[in-house]
């Protein structure tokens, strides 16, 4: 009998090209993006852009706790399976449930939380808030689900157009004097537009029927732990952020929720990275090819640390200058608490929870972030009530240490096969961590010796967006040569690095 025919040959390298498409459409839509907090810190008063961090603050938790890793398990089931389509029905419907009891809970909650929050204001948003919360999750598995499918592209597309709508939908209505009551309502009339269009898109080109109930309970015996996870890991990492605004008033809470601010260049990166991984690392299994995941979850792990270390370095060295540019010298007094929130870009470097999801290993995802809820809870309490706002932002970022470690500790063995057994230092791309860390430390070390230097040059400047840009602009290009150099050093060619990843999406 003749020899069956090999699989055919998958790059290992390649995966991380797919990822292409969804960057760039995130970079486009990045800046839109950030624009929103910059423009509203801009034209509401402090207690306005108070209140609205606290309405998005119950909206987002709902929006990542309630959907109980269905979606997301769709990255493991359409890569495996001929027929997508009842995968792809049954999360639509389960979502569009989903997105009623989200409704419920708001009605319900807003009450209350205005009460703990000391802020009345939030009850004249009940309605609104309700509906945008609820045809949002209704409308969650859009980008998803073609992603699992391998169409970045169309993807990327969603991304884009979902973007540009939702942040004029929360900038237009404030610069036209609507105030945050006409962004409420138009943020609201645009979730409903995407979840229309979710239910147009997500089944198109699939085969097979809407619904199959027989592949119910696999999906969600799958989601459940990764799902129970998110239960836990929502709350936990928002936990500072109702103990803070319980503690104080609206206009200190936005100070604070300026200090946690983050650029979207984290998500921008790592999450359509730790997407592709997942699917890429499905391929690998049904090729029978299990051995070849450690290399591209190293691949994707070092490409990250080339971006996220330096990114972190300069946001903590220049974060004077980074939050006078952007929200203005009002909110200066937040510099301290960004400088500890930065910890979270670094953190990101280990697409980690992609890996364990994509092997199956969502239990111990469950594991790491029941372990953050218990160590949360003490440090929180404590923290605002000793240290006040600070003391928020240090515990959370103790129990995100905590709970990276936790996953840490779990990917040797997602990674590893019935003939290699893989440890921590395996799995770790040291040498590319090594050289970022290097470069970045002594880059940042620029821009300290900069400010010193120049610690009056800048009292003169005039008002304006571009003035205050100035003092920014000047660190990043000090910081950008420096970093570049210090790889030049160390052999690393950025050129070469980024033109590798252009000839990956091109292949």
């Amino acid at each position: 009998m003749p020899a069956a025919p090999a699989a055919p040959a998958v790059p290992a390298s390649s995966f991380l090209g797919k990822a292409g498409p969804l960057v760039l459409a995130r970079l486009f839509t990045a800046g839109l993006t950030l624009s929103i907090p910059l423009v509203l810190a801009r034209v509401l008063s402090l207690e306005e852009y108070g209140t609205y961090y606290q309405l998005f603050l119950i909206a987002t938790t709902l929006y990542y706790v309630l959907p109980f890793g269905v979606v997301q398990s769709l990255y493991y089931f359409l890569p495996r399976s001929e027929e997508k389509r009842p995968w792809l029905g049954q999360t639509l419907l389960f979502m569009s449930v989903a997105g009623v009891v989200a409704a419920g809970f708001v009605w319900v909650l807003i009450g209350p939380l205005a009460k703990h929050f000391d802020n009345p204001a939030l009850l004249a948003h009940r309605g609104t808030l309700a509906a945008y919360t609820a045809f949002l999750l209704g409308s969650f598995p859009l980008e998803i689900s073609l992603t699992s499918q391998g169409r970045t592209k169309q993807s990327a597309l969603a991304y884009l157009v979902s973007d540009a709508l939702r942040a004029a939908t929360m900038v237009v209505p404030c610069l036209l004097g609507f105030g945050l009551r006409g962004m409420m309502l138009a943020v609201a009339g645009f979730a409903f537009l995407r979840y229309v269009a979710a239910w147009v898109v997500v089944p198109r080109g699939s085969s097979g029927p809407l619904l199959r109930p027989g592949l119910w309970r696999q999906q969600l015996v799958y989601a459940a732990p990764f799902g129970a996870a998110m239960a836990l890991a929502i709350p936990q990492q928002n936990a500072h952020l109702y103990m803070v605004a319980g503690a104080v008033a609206p206009a200190l809470y936005a100070l604070y929720r300026v200090g946690c601010f983050q650029l979207p260049v984290v998500d921008l990166l790592y999450t359509p990275t730790s997407e592709v991984l997942m699917v890429r690392l499905g391929e690998l299994d049904k090729l029978g090819r299990m051995e070849e995941g450690v290399v591209a979850f190293r691949e994707a792990a070092g490409k990250l640390a080339f971006v996220f270390l330096p990114f972190a370095a300069f946001l903590f060295a220049a974060a004077p200058e980074f939050i006078g540019a952007l929200f203005g010298a009002k909110f200066l007094p937040a510099v301290p608490i960004f400088r500890v929130s930065v910890v979270g870009v670094v953190l990101a470097i280990l697409p980690m929870d992609g890996v364990l999801r994509a092997r199956g290993h969502t239990r111990a995802i469950f594991l790491s972030y029941l372990l953050k809820a218990v160590v949360t809870a003490p440090l929180v309490w404590f923290g605002v009530k000793r240290f006040g706002m600070m003391g928020g932002v240090v515990s959370w970022a103790v129990a995100e240490v905590v709970g990276k470690g936790a996953l840490l500790v779990r990917v040797p063995a997602a990674l590893s096969t019935p003939t290699r057994t893989l440890r921590i230092r395996d799995i770790i791309p040291w040498r590319e961590l090594g050289k970022a860390s290097l470069a970045a430390v002594a880059a940042a070390a620029s821009v300290f010796l900069l400010r010193v230097g120049t610690v009056h040059a800048w009292n003169g400047l005039p008002e304006g967006l571009i003035w205050r840009a100035l003092p920014l602009a000047v660190a990043g290009v000090l910081f950008a040569m420096g970093y570049v150099g210090v790889l030049y050093a160390t052999g690393v060619r950025p050129l070469r690095l980024l033109g590798s990843l252009r000839a990956r999406r091109a292949a």
